[in-house]
Parts: C-alpha cells; sequence; structure tokens
C-alpha cells in the first residue's frame, strides 16, 4: 500500500499580503515559508519517499527543491499540480474581491456559472487534474511513497473525491502551509490518513 503525499507550499508573499497570486510568476517563499519547508523535509526523511512530483509556480518549486535536497531526491515538475488559474482575480487583494464579487471561494466550489464567466479554472477541472496525476503515481510508483508539492485547492480538490464535504466545508477547511495530508490507496481505493500534518514545534508558534 502506497502513500500519496500531497504538500502544501511554505508561507509565500502572497499569502502574507492576503493577494490572491493565481499562477502568477516571481511570488517568492518568506522567510518563515523556507523554514517550514525545512521542518517537513526534516520530517520526509522518516517516510521512505521515493519520487517529489512539484507544481512550476516558484513557492511550490521552491518548497520541493528544499525537500528534495534534504532527502536527496530530485524534483519533478508536472503542471498537474499548477495552482488555479484565477482569471481576472489574478493580482487582486481578498479584501477588494469580496467586496465586489461577494465570496468567490463559495461560488468556486458550488461550481457556479460567474466563476467561468471570470476565466476562473472551475473545482471539477482542477480535480479532474488532479486526479490525472494520482492515476500517474498509482501506475508508474506502485507501492511507493510519493510528495506531490502543490497548492491549497488541488489539495481540496483530492480531498473532496474521498470525503463527502460541502462547499462551505470546503471554504472553511485551511490547508496549513507545508503540512503534509497524506492519502493510501490500495486497488485505487483511497483513506485518508493524515490532515494538515507538521512539526510539532509549529503548533505553538502559530505559522
Amino acid at each position: 500500500m502506497g502513500q500519496i503525499i500531497f504538500l502544501r507550499h511554505g508561507q509565500a508573499k502572497n499569502n502574507v499580503e492576503r493577494v490572491l497570486a493565481g499562477r502568477t510568476s516571481g511570488i517568492p517563499l518568506t522567510e518563515i515559508g523556507i523554514q517550514q519547508a525545512q521542518h517537513t523535509a526534516e520530517l520526509l526523511e522518516h517516510m521512505n519517499v521515493s519520487a517529489i512530483y512539484s507544481s512550476p509556480i516558484q513557492r511550490a518549486k521552491h518548497t520541493a527543491e528544499i525537500v528534495g535536497e534534504h532527502n536527496s531526491i530530485d524534483v519533478k515538475i508536472d503542471d498537474r499540480l499548477i495552482e488555479l488559474d484565477m482569471g481576472k482575480f489574478t493580482g487582486v487583494p481578498y479584501d477588494e474581491i469580496f467586496t465586489n464579487h461577494g465570496n468567490v471561494f463559495m461560488k468556486f466550489y458550488n461550481g457556479e456559472l460567474e466563476i467561468a464567466h471570470n476565466g476562473v479554472e472551475t473545482f471539477s477541472e482542477v480535480k479532474k487534474r488532479v486526479l490525472g496525476i494520482v492515476d500517474h503515481i498509482i501506475e508508474n510508483h506502485p507501492d511507493e511513497n510519493v510528495v506531490l508539492v502543490t497548492h491549497m485547492d488541488p489539495i481540496k480538490a483530492m480531498l473532496s473525491t474521498i470525503v463527502d464535504l460541502s462547499p462551505t466545508n470546503l471554504f472553511e477547511l485551511i490547508i496549513a502551509n507545508a503540512s503534509l495530508n497524506i492519502f493510501r490507496e490500495k486497488e485505487r481505493k483511497f483513506s485518508l490518513s493524515g490532515l494538515n500534518v507538521m512539526h510539532p514545534s509549529r503548533f505553538d508558534q502559530g505559522w
């Protein structure tokens, strides 16, 4: 039985500034984000990881490189792990989006047409590409532990395929920066064995 380990990138500049970065390039990890990635790299030492795949977006790629270097594993880039295409909302502060368009995230999880009309990738599209790379892992890394470094909503997409979550649940669920979200797979059936797994020191530090 292999484990598919989804890792959200460490804290990045857009997280601190509360800006919806989407696929914008050139947004780095913060110093805290780098520390988070290093802590997670240490956790993964004990998990017998055989491969690491990453979103091409800088904040995820840098997180993956920190983990890979610590564990002597090369990182493979896969576009199926990329952040959402946020369309016209890319680069806009959260508060401005909510003021002008309401809760676009609830609309996203509800599959409302307004989302697609604004050029935003739909949640069903995210699920399709995430399940695509999961199938790739099952076929190419049978019974191995593989890390997929990505973003919050691709992780929620995976989670929602095995747990019955309402749009409200999905909106309120926070996948912590640099946390491990661990799925076990056997005969293409999945179970959740870890959510927001982090280095114990982080629970007291609030990040």
